[in-house]
């Protein structure tokens, strides 16, 4: 009888574990791949007072960097959420681009490095041509 409670008891404790472990381990929701206007309205919750020039989406459709004059505003996928950091234009045009993806280093400890897809189509920084608004070209 003693050998029967103590695995009742191991298998409730088992299975609570488990329970546990899938709600905090929980798969993110899919996301819809980035429009212009869709970064644009998430880039402007949380940078209201900056007027968006020009945006770049990411080649995954996962981020996009706005140019608003000095400032490049950075937005990119973080689990099931979107996160945006600020930096200057012209470190974000400086950024390197390794295994073809285009390396950010915000000022921001809470997220110091995000990482934005690059591809022929969308090259980083961008180039002239009809594709590319003027107001995103590196000077």
């Amino acid at each position: 009888m003693n050998a029967l409670l103590t695995q009742l008891i191991g298998s409730a404790v088992a299975v609570a574990a488990m329970v546990g472990l899938a709600a905090w381990a929980r798969i993110p929701r899919p996301t819809l791949p980035l429009d212009q206007q869709t970064a644009r309205d998430l880039i402007d919750t949380d940078y209201p007072g900056y007027p968006i020039n020009a945006v770049w989406i990411a080649a995954d459709g996962l981020g996009a960097i706005a140019r608003s004059g000095d400032h490049a505003l950075v937005l990119a996928q973080l689990g099931d959420s979107w996160v945006t950091r600020d930096m200057a234009w012209e470190a974000a045009v400086a950024s390197p681009i390794r295994g073809g993806r285009v390396r950010l280093r915000t000022p921001d400890p809470a997220a110091p490095n995000l990482s934005l897809a690059v591809s022929g189509v969308t090259p980083w920084p961008p180039q002239r041509g009809p594709e590319a608004p003027e107001s995103l070209i590196a000077a």
